[in-house]
């Protein structure tokens, strides 16, 4: 069962000789080749790659060599991290067939520390969706219920975590992406502040809003994940130049005096009962171990979706420029320049893309600059300024994930239904804070519910800590998705 091992149960076996890194990864391939049919989670594998490295690392272990800290654990990449020499496609068809010729940052962090790349696991087209429906090569399934959709855009990288189809993987959030197919899937979801994980090697969809993070069965494997890939990059701009803490510390148990904020804007939305309820255990959870819950009041909330659908598309129009059929991509047979760009976009990019794009264009067109994606940014400072005065009472914020639990195929049928079910992930985005999501319940259909805590930037340190009393006090335990079990 070596499949349900935590990270740093994976690597201590494998360091200490009672498990084999090759018999680790040939038991994931074995089960992403039996189950994966019906999930749908990978978009690309690199089976051989990986059963070759993982020899190498045993012969270097047996050597007398120290493996690295992730030594051997099996990790899975949603398709927009870009990885040397495996396709890497942002689940569209305008990039089918791109083989990078470099790794993202994160990727050579994982490597250096002994990770394994199994392949990369599909997502909602250059990570623009919810459900991972939007994907343009295939829907991956909950498996929890496979009837029902796993989240998004991230949704790969949650289904395979929860179906044991890799000891962890990584996602980005621009807007709850993380986060969001997280809850759904009933794993550990952390998206860190915005410029602690370098974006470089990352397929852009809005630059001010992206971020790498880590997604597990664990909140201490989540604190684990972190360390290794969190640090400054000078090849990305936007990476912040601060020290990386030792989160495993972290996990104390401790939580007493935390002063725990609960914002009335978010618990006045219409909250699935069932969800609720698992919230309202986790608040008394939390109160009986020591902490401190203060209501408090984020006014602005309300704007935050129509902020972000003005800046995000906005941002998504600028990056999706470059997809133009001449340098890379998709190419498509055209009489001139004008007619090369509108065939190869207009069959690369999928409906949902289409519509970001219009979006974003429509507000960055000149007559509209100021009405749409100024009073956006104005907004988003709004926001910045309400989380800033809130973490002047309290360390941390508790909000549920998301409205409801995971819903079936097609139940969102317009994208404005879609873009309501990120209500309460898209503020920390457009304030660039750390989140994570936490399984804290079942519903009585055996659908995950997620707890989202908020924290101040760059302490994801407290996060988990206040994430781990979570995980033990209402999390779902040894519980796993029967279908896969």
């Amino acid at each position: 069962m070596s499949e349900w091992l935590s990270v740093s149960e994976t690597a201590t076996k494998i360091a200490m000789g009672e498990l084999t890194a090759f018999r680790a990864v040939d038991r994931f391939i074995s089960r992403i080749r039996n189950l994966d049919r019906d999930l749908g989670a990978f978009l690309a594998t690199d089976f051989d790659q990986a059963s070759t490295e993982a020899s190498a690392l045993d012969k270097r272990r047996t050597a007398g060599e120290r493996p690295g800290v992730l030594g051997g654990v099996s990790i899975a990449l949603k398709d927009v991290i870009v990885t040397r020499g495996l396709e890497t496609t942002a689940a569209s068809k305008i990039l089918a067939g791109w083989i990078p010729p470099y790794d993202a940052t994160v990727v050579e962090k994982l490597r250096a520390a002994g990770a394994i790349i199994l392949g990369k696991v599909n997502c909602d087209e250059f990570a623009m969706g919810s459900s991972t429906e939007r994907s343009a090569f295939k829907k991956t399934r909950n498996p929890w219920d496979t009837s029902r959709v796993p989240g998004g855009s991230s949704g790969g990288s949650a289904a395979a975590v929860a179906a044991g189809l890799c000891t962890a993987s990584l996602g980005t959030d621009t807007g709850g992406s993380i986060r969001q197919p997280a809850a759904f899937c009933g794993v550990v979801g952390l998206k860190p502040t915005y410029g602690r994980v370098s974006r470089y090697g990352i397929v852009a969809f809005a630059s001010s809003l992206d971020q790498v993070g880590p997604i597990t069965r664990t909140v201490a494997d989540a604190a684990l994940m972190l360390e290794v890939i969190a640090g400054f990059d000078p090849r990305d701009s936007t990476s912040l130049d601060a020290p990386v803490p030792n989160y495993s510390e972290a996990l104390t148990g401790d939580i007493t005096g935390l002063r725990i904020g609960l914002p009335k804007e978010y618990f006045a939305h219409d909250i699935d009962p069932e969800v609720r309820a698992a919230i309202d255990l986790t608040i008394a959870a939390l109160r009986e171990r020591g902490a401190q819950m203060v209501d408090i009041a984020l006014p602005n909330t309300s704007l935050a979706l129509p902020a972000y659908y003005i800046v995000a598309p906005a941002e998504a129009s600028s990056n999706l420029s470059r997809y133009d059929g001449v340098r890379y991509g998709k190419r498509a047979e055209a009489k001139d320049l004008l007619d090369l760009y509108r065939k190869s976009r207009g069959a690369g990019f999928g409906p949902e893309v289409k519509r970001r794009i219009m979006l974003g264009t429509y507000a960055l067109r000149s007559g509209y600059y100021d009405a749409y994606y100024k009073k956006a940014q104005q907004i988003r400072t709004l926001i910045k300024r309400d989380f800033d005065k809130a973490f002047e009472q309290v360390d941390l914020i508790l909000t549920p994930t998301t409205p409801t639990p995971a819903y079936r195929f097609g139940a969102k049928a317009s994208p404005l239904d879609m873009y309501l079910g990120d209500v309460f992930t898209l503020a920390c985005n457009l304030a660039g804070l750390p989140g994570i999501s936490v399984p804290c319940g079942l519903t009585k259909d055996s659908l995950p519910i997620g707890a989202q805590l908020l924290g101040k930037a760059l302490d994801e340190a407290t996060l988990l800590r206040a994430g781990a009393v979570i995980e033990a006090a209402v999390g779902l335990g040894a519980q796993r998705p029967k279908a896969v079990s």
